[in-house]
């Protein structure tokens, strides 16, 4: 099961940087291997809101559509992912946003297990190129944006 945790001091506050990453729609504008993402649905509750989302991610032959619910608590300064259908056997990941002397503090940690043993062994060659691509990704952005 690949794991990936991080934390990077960025230049730019907690309230942008949460910002780029609650905006789940606009991913295929600058995530690699995201091809489509749309949101089903967003309801309020008492600590922020839940998101109901899809993302298409593609590599080369291989396309998956995978529908994931996000709990954003912008006060905390959290955002929490849970996959609830698709490719994997389970996926989750949490994002804390800290603002910091000079910027903010972004961490970032992943968990997940593809259902299909084929594509969990082509993650695991992949997995550690592919999630520091997309967290250059966040910034690149983040600098497209705010810098």
């Amino acid at each position: 099961m690949p794991k990936h945790a991080e934390t990077r001091l960025l230049p730019f506050t907690a309230s942008q940087m949460y910002a780029l990453v609650a905006d789940v729609a606009r991913y295929p504008e600058f995530i690699p291997w995201i091809m489509a993402a749309r949101v089903r649905s967003v309801t309020a509750n008492a600590a922020g809101e839940v998101m109901l989302a899809d993302l298409v991610i593609g590599f080369k032959m291989f396309r998956e559509r995978f529908g994931s619910r996000v709990v954003l608590r912008p006060e905390m300064g959290e955002i929490d992912t849970e996959y609830i259908e698709g490719p994997f056997k389970h996926m989750i990941s949490h994002w804390r946003f800290t603002d910091a002397e000079g910027g903010c503090e972004v961490g970032f940690d992943v968990d997940f297990e593809f259902k299909n043993k084929l594509l969990q062994g082509a993650a695991g060659l992949f997995f550690q190129e592919a999630m520091q691509r997309i967290v250059q990704a966040f910034e690149t952005r983040a600098q497209e944006l705010y810098g």
